[in-house]
């Protein structure tokens, strides 16, 4: 480490910084809407944190060492995090932007002297410390921002929606068996139904995403009775195709509402992949301790290298590329069998179809 250049470059830390922005200005397209004090913003905090580092006139016991490096991650986040609030800036111009500040620091360090290996070194290890730091803050904060834009406009578009559910539900009612309107306003709730569930698991899966557990209320269940009932709204909607194989008298300790959603998901999952106008037979067993239920469709199996990503949000397989939704329905219906401390898996094979298993505990631990 050299005091030479650590003055040097405390001595030219404002020529430095009017290089860097002419240059950023120039070859980042980003800047160009920002005004000085915003483009410059952190930069010159790490610069003059890069002089300490060059400097040997700092008695660098490990105290320091260890207050000097949450600093530097202090300074590299604050960075990242300010560049991840402009909408143009994309993680690429950000690392540019740092790449133009290690050229723009030899150049002009260099104009005296050449730097030394070491001096060079610490430079060359500071701001990859730096970039590693900031885009890390980046991609945290560009989630954030996704995170509380998706929560938020989900959020807003459920009062509507439940306006229109209601007054859907209202005419149904009031329509009289064989109306030739009936079907319509069928179709009209099946249609609002699914748009309420798919903005309901953009909720849900936000939620799993910032590390938060599903709310979930757990009671007495009747599965027999519960099942039934999904079957029974599910055949208004898509035909009579379900075949319910169910023993008796079967009940757990579960939340309705979730395990109905997980039923649901895995039994609109079979419609939309299975062969058309092929039964989707939903079985339900027992052992003194679990409950075993599964929901099988024929038609093509799914590939082996896709059941890997079957679980994943926002993954579809090739054949899903064209269906609607979000790519988030068997991901949070795993989350759900496990939040009950279950498992969900999957069978599929050629001439077998596609079967979807859903083991869960008559008592939770």
């Amino acid at each position: 480490m050299s005091n030479e250049v650590s003055d040097r470059l405390k001595q030219n830390a404002e020529k430095i910084m009017r290089m860097w922005e002419k240059r950023a200005r120039d070859e980042v397209g980003a800047s160009t809407h920002q005004n000085s004090l915003v483009l410059q913003n952190s930069l010159p905090l790490y610069l003059n944190q890069l002089v300490d580092q060059l400097s040997n006139r700092i008695v660098r016991t490990s105290a320091r060492i260890t207050a000097d490096e949450v600093e530097s991650t202090r300074i590299g986040k604050l960075h990242g995090h300010e560049r991840a609030g402009y909408a143009d800036y994309s993680m690429s111009q950000l690392i540019f932007e740092y790449q133009l500040l290690r050229q723009v620091i030899f150049q002009v360090l260099e104009e005296e002297a050449p730097l030394g290996v070491q001096d060079r070194d610490i430079i060359i290890g500071s701001i990859e410390q730096a970039v590693n730091d900031a885009a890390t803050q980046f991609s945290e904060t560009l989630r954030d921002i996704q995170e509380l834009f998706m929560v938020t406009l989900t959020h807003d578009l459920r009062n509507p929606i439940n306006v229109v559910k209601m007054g859907t539900q209202l005419i149904l009612r009031r329509l009289e068996r064989g109306d030739t309107h009936m079907d319509v306003a069928a179709r009209m709730l099946g249609a609002i139904n699914r748009l309420d569930s798919m903005i309901q698991n953009l909720l849900d899966a936000s939620r799993v995403r910032a590390g938060q557990s599903l709310k979930i209320e757990f009671e007495e269940c009747d599965f027999q009775m519960l099942v039934q009932e999904v079957v029974e709204d599910l055949s208004f909607t898509y035909g009579e195709r379900f075949v319910v194989i169910c023993d008796s008298e079967i009940t757990s300790y579960c939340s309705r509402k979730e395990i109905r959603r997980v039923i649901e998901n895995l039994a609109i999952n079979a419609v939309k992949y299975g062969a058309p106008s092929t039964p989707i037979t939903v079985t339900v067993q027992q052992t003194e301790t679990q409950i075993s239920l599964t929901i099988h469709n024929e038609g093509n199996p799914i590939a082996l290298d896709a059941q890997s990503i079957l679980f994943q949000q926002f993954r579809r397989t090739i054949s899903a590329e064209e269906q609607t939704g979000w790519g988030l329905g068997l991901f949070l219906a795993k989350n759900i069998t496990e939040a009950h401390q279950g498992t969900l898996e999957v069978e599929s094979a050629e001439g077998k179809g596609t079967s979807f298993i859903i083991n869960l505990p008559k008592v939770l631990l």
